[in-house]
């Protein structure tokens, strides 16, 4: 089968790219699930009801999550419904609202997504999150014996040595491991010795002149002289899509292949 995991969907620049690129993609590739990092969907933070719904519009299946995961709490029944497509990290405490992993329906059978957050991951360092490994190794005993056919864990952290090392972790255990979080697409998309896809960084989605999606002013500004300012996002100007494609074996529940896609929109 294949799976389209789109990158981080930088606010309304990001919805666009999206928009403008995945129909031709789906045709061009007999693409089977779409998944997309939607922690940043909304001017750059979490995600509102209303843009979850146009992101399943313009075909996207499923939503993973991210440390801004949260930050609308208009979200959380989403998060917590099993049938609503749509995770948060799940090595969040348990008292946090939502779910880490929920199954998707697709022709070719259920997929199991797992989000998990890295340990280290700017500002939110403090926050309290339970170990990513032993997180991961809990859902999968849980779900050993469920009917899939493939599965798909997002890995959201700031350290590539965090994000390498829970590839090689998962190898041979689950069809993909992808990371995402920097907003730029790392050159290392390759299927592991015991045949799981990895890639580093997946990239974002959203304006190309820019700081991940801020307008550039505005983080110089902070850099050059110690400014307190909000980020604001760049709206102007060209456009980047950034995904992977994995083909997925749906007998072994492995990856055949992993191709990064990178394409630019002008406007």
């Amino acid at each position: 089968m294949n799976i389209l995991y789109i990158g981080d969907v930088m606010g309304a620049p990001g919805i666009e790219a999206v928009r403008l690129t995945l129909p031709t993609l789906k045709k061009e590739y007999d693409i089977d699930l779409v998944i997309a990092q939607a922690e940043n969907v909304t001017e750059g933070k979490g995600v509102s009801k209303e843009d979850f719904k146009f992101l399943q519009d313009i075909g996207i299946n499923f939503c993973t999550g991210g440390n801004w995961s949260l930050h609308r709490p208009e979200i959380n029944d989403y998060l917590s419904d099993p049938q609503q497509p749509i995770i948060r990290p799940a090595n969040y405490p348990i008292q946090v609202p939502g779910k880490g992993w929920k199954y998707v329906q697709t022709k070719k059978g259920r997929v199991l997504i797992i989000s998990l957050l890295g340990q280290i991951v700017g500002k939110d360092a403090e926050k309290e999150t339970d170990n990513p490994l032993l997180t991961i190794d809990t859902i999968l005993e849980q779900n050993k014996n469920e009917e899939k056919v493939a599965t798909l864990v997002n890995f959201h952290g700031d350290y590539s040595s965090e994000k390498r090392v829970i590839g090689y972790y998962l190898d041979g255990r689950v069809s993909a491991i992808i990371g995402d979080h920097w907003h730029i697409q790392t050159a290392d998309a390759m299927i592991l010795p015991n045949n799981s896809a990895h890639i580093t960084d997946v990239g974002m989605c959203g304006t190309i002149h820019s700081s991940l999606g801020v307008k550039l002013i505005v983080i110089i500004d902070r850099w050059r002289d110690n400014r307190i300012n909000r980020n604001e996002l760049e709206l102007n100007g060209p456009l980047q899509f950034n995904a992977v494609l994995i083909d997925v074996d749906e007998n072994t529940q492995l990856s055949r292949s992993i191709q990064s896609i990178h394409k630019i929109i002008d406007r």
